[in-house]
């Protein structure tokens, strides 16, 4: 399932999930946050830190080649994204904009002279200095409202010139007759010393620079800003409402038709009606992530997975990352938003039974937050489960309770207050939750508003059919619990089994069986096989080994998940603290037949490891690092692995095949001989099988000896 099409059976699934929603009277809306690197991502920005020196071309070459294969005509702006504790700057977000209808919000003549086949077409180039003022006329004259540019000096880049002129626009809110006429564009002048003429030495475009602590008082701090370069030129757009913006790009259009398109910067506005599809390119640390606009469809959504996968190919960036012989994931995410096409038309407002019962069918199923996630899962992971974040069991319950129970009519404002405090990290952090409403109705930000519920638990896979069937998959359940008898009735009491069982690869994939069986039963069926690949490449085999005589009698052990336990506050460069998780701990499942278990042990570090109907799994301790936790417990590795062919009638118990494991990337290597570890058991101990953290666990644990 990795060509470029969806499977007909997907399309056909899809076709009767529109159906239902539509009988329903629902309009549930996809967004989705992919992430991506280079083909060689190289330094800190594709590892650790946000940004660097190559994601922002990068980014700007994606946003182009998207421009080119998908939105023709659409505008492409670089705005000041969110600031983090201990990062100067705020990060940078590209927004590539065009008309909801699918139109250029602008027609740049500049894009058009450029088209293939073009008769006039000519390599077009910057205005010079001695053009600036002329083009600043130009504009003030269109807008009816001369400008008065003021003349600045850049001290990290002496050749770029750069020209400020302060510009607004005042509407008029008062539809009343006698009210006055809307004010409209207004400019100012900017008297400032020439020792203050200089911008700000920090990174970004100008408009981001200037020196606002010297601006006059009583007039509104918003500026169009030039800045021409040898090669390039750029203006910042004053922070403006969505209509006037608009009149301002298009009286900027026709101005700088003689020479190259501009770039442009600035504040985007808040585009409550949705008169426009935006699409967001912003720094993520290690990963360049993509904001997709509105998808109203699955196809919509699917569409856009294929987009991304070939424009990157284009520009060079993919949605993996090559370790070794294996492709791993991004270590960025893949998260998926529900919502609706408005605010007046969210789906989730006045249902709250609906948005319940799916809360607690995905408490119920592990798969849903472990299976798709990546390799950091559990209570100090960025996507915790309700039953793993700062919510007690008791308050979770009363709060689905009181849901179930409220009246009809828009409930948005308790929704929110009821879930938002229990949908969080055990910090508090309402962002960092496996199913997220930090952006449902929260007035206490911004961007808190938007009805978007935000499914975190998922990473970024390797193909975008894989990331189009997950959806698939979250929008048939979603249609699924419109049918109250498919809803839990109330959430299950995992207890020490979650961590235990259900982070292990067979249990997952049980679990995700009958998530798929009860769908198909539905009417709902989904290709089981790209389920199958997302599992197989999600837990790669370590090692596999079958009787040649009789290959019923078969071992294969799989990497598993782990719960990396949250280290304290640790003091890091700069003045602040910083989090850190012990990744140390690493777990692998041993799945055995029958056959095998009749006729074959298998020992590790010298000691028999106990094989029996349930889920057999070895938790070890793989590298040492610093800060950890139990720093006096060695390393466990290299894993010293003998298979043991179990005595008969013809003699006694002897190994027939050893291996060891240094790192899970290379899985268990044949050895010629046992490997003497140094984990080996004493000769009083190796009859004693290794043992878990109470009696019936799952997992044995190394660390217990």
């Amino acid at each position: 399932m990795n060509g470029s099409l969806p499977s007909a059976l997907h399309q056909a699934t899809a076709s009767k999930l529109e159906q239902r929603l539509n009988a329903a009277g629902i309009r549930l809306t996809f967004g989705g946050e992919p992430t991506y690197v280079p083909l060689e991502p190289e330094g800190a920005e594709w590892s650790v830190a946000a940004d660097g020196p190559t994601k922002l071309g990068y980014a700007k070459a994606l946003g182009r080649e998207l421009e080119r294969r998908v939105w023709p005509g659409s505008t492409l702006i670089y705005c000041p994204g969110k600031r983090y504790d201990g990062e100067v700057n705020p990060r940078w977000a590209l927004r590539l904009i065009t008309g909801i209808d699918g139109q250029p919000v602008v027609r740049w003549p500049q894009a058009i002279a450029s088209q293939p086949g073009n008769a006039n077409q000519q390599e077009l180039l910057p205005p010079t200095a001695e053009q600036a003022p002329a083009l600043l006329a130009a504009i003030g004259t269109a807008l009816g409202c001369p400008l008065q540019p003021l003349r600045l000096r850049d001290s990290l880049n002496p050749e770029r010139q750069v020209w400020a002129a302060p510009l607004c626009h005042h509407a008029n809110d008062d539809p009343s007759p006698n009210a006055e006429q809307s004010l409209g564009w207004q400019a100012a002048a900017w008297p400032l010393e020439e020792s203050l003429r200089e911008l700000i030495g920090a990174p970004g475009p100008a408009g981001l620079r200037l020196p606002l602590a010297h601006f006059p008082e009583g007039v509104l701090r918003q500026v169009l800003t030039l800045e021409v370069g040898p090669n390039d030129w750029n203006l910042f757009l004053p922070p403006l409402a969505r209509q006037p913006l608009e009149t301002l790009l298009a009286v900027i259009a026709e101005a700088s038709a003689p020479w190259s398109q501009p770039e442009l910067s600035g504040v985007m506005p808040l585009d409550i009606t949705g008169a426009w599809q935006v699409l967001g390119l912003t720094a993520d640390p290690g990963v360049l992530e993509v904001n997709l606009p509105i998808c109203h469809s699955w196809a919509d959504y699917a569409s856009w997975m294929q987009a991304l996968e070939e424009a990157g190919e284009v520009v060079g960036l993919r949605a993996w990352k090559q370790q070794g012989e294996r492709r791993e994931g991004t270590g960025g995410g893949n998260h998926l938003l529900w919502g609706g096409p408005s605010l007046d038309d969210n789906p989730f407002f006045i249902r709250p039974d609906w948005l319940v019962g799916i809360l607690r069918f995905w408490q119920h199923h592990p798969s849903l937050a472990y299976l798709f996630a990546g390799n950091s899962v559990g209570p100090a992971s960025q996507a915790p489960r309700p039953d793993e974040g700062s919510a007690a069991w008791l308050d979770l319950e009363l709060a689905h309770g009181v849901l179930e129970t409220l009246p009809a009519g828009d409930q948005r404002v308790p929704i929110s207050e009821t879930l938002r405090h229990l949908h969080a990290d055990k910090s508090g952090n309402t962002h960092r939750s496996e199913i997220s409403l930090d952006k449902f109705w929260n007035p206490a930000w911004a961007a808190g508003c938007q009805g978007l519920i935000e499914f975190r638990a998922l990473e970024t896979f390797p193909h975008h059919s894989w990331a189009s069937a997950v959806a698939l998959l979250w929008r048939a359940l979603a249609v699924h619990l419109l049918e109250p008898s498919n809803r839990p009735a109330a959430l299950q009491p995992f207890g020490d089994t979650l961590h235990d069982q259900w982070l292990l690869p067979s249990q997952l994939w049980r679990d995700l069986t009958t998530v798929l069986d009860a769908l198909e039963a539905a009417g709902y069926p989904l290709e089981r096989s790209v389920f199958e690949a997302i599992w197989d490449w999600r837990f790669p085999p370590l090692l596999h080994w079958s009787d040649p005589a009789n290959p019923a009698a078969s071992v294969t052990i799989r990497r598993a998940l782990e719960p990396w336990p949250l280290l304290c506050d640790t003091p890091v460069e700069g003045g602040s603290t910083s989090r850190f998780v012990d990744s140390s701990l690493r777990r692998f499942e041993v799945i055995s037949s029958l056959a095998f278990r009749q006729h074959y042990q298998l020992h590790l570090a010298g000691r028999p490891l106990a094989l029996t109907e349930q889920p057999v799994a070895v938790r070890y301790r793989q590298e040492a690092l610093y800060p950890c936790l139990h720093p006096c417990i060695a390393n466990h590795v290299p894993l010293a692995l003998s298979l043991v062919r179990q005595a008969n009638g013809d003699g006694p118990a002897q190994p027939i095949a050893h291996w060891s494991l240094s790192h899970e990337a290379q899985g268990f290597e044949p050895q010629t001989e046992p490997h003497q570890h140094h984990c080996a058991a004493t000769d009083e101990a190796t009859a004693r099988p290794w043992r878990g953290a109470w009696s019936g666990a799952c997992t044995v644990d190394l660390r217990l000896g």
